[in-house]
């Protein structure tokens, strides 16, 4: 018995590193970005495909709310040298389950309005639907110079719980970030 005691946390280790593969159905992904002028302010449209499953999901559902941030930055394009970076904008969003209620509960961070959903994929659909998202004033790009805008979806792991963040560091199921969407910005 002594002996099973000392190998548990081994073979704790040895579940953790074969499950840490990408759970089926688990990424993040943004699917198309476009942008409009209306009334000399960049509207922002975009659709993201976010899926939760294994360890996230398992959270989620224990009551752990997770944080998804939409990170979007407007730069200047320089020739044969880095952009400049001319916007950073930071949406935070938390997802959370609330079991008494069995509803999911969507809460932008930033401006503090919540939905509530009876199923997780239509709070995440709801995520990844953005309309009319003011990004930036035309005033502020000068004229004659090239434009683009990067967006990004990601699941913050430095916004969980203590006691999980070691497990969310080594494990694979919990980075979920999409790849830096770019698309130009036509002045």
């Amino acid at each position: 018995m002594q002996s099973l005691t000392r190998a548990l946390p081994w073979l704790l280790v040895l579940e953790l590193l074969a499950g840490s593969g990408q759970a089926l159905g688990a990424e993040f992904h943004v699917q198309r970005v476009q942008t409009e002028v209306v009334e000399d302010v960049f509207m922002l449209e975009a659709r993201l495909e976010l899926g939760l499953s294994g360890a996230p999901l398992e959270a989620l559902e224990n009551g752990v709310p997770l944080d998804i941030v939409l990170d979007i930055r407007v730069l200047r394009r320089i020739p044969y040298w880095l952009d400049e970076r001319v916007a950073v904008l930071t949406q935070r969003f938390r997802l959370e389950y609330h079991a008494l209620t069995k509803r999911y509960v969507l809460s932008n961070v930033n401006s503090g309005v919540s939905q509530t959903f009876d199923y997780l994929e239509d709070a995440l659909a709801s995520l990844g639907t953005i309309n009319n998202f003011p990004l930036i004033d035309r005033g502020l790009l000068k004229p004659n110079q090239q434009y683009m805008g990067t967006l990004r979806a990601r699941l913050d792991i430095e916004k969980l719980p203590a006691p999980l963040r070691p497990l969310a560091y080594l494990s694979s199921q919990w980075r979920l970030a999409s790849d830096r969407y770019r698309w130009s910005l036509q002045r």
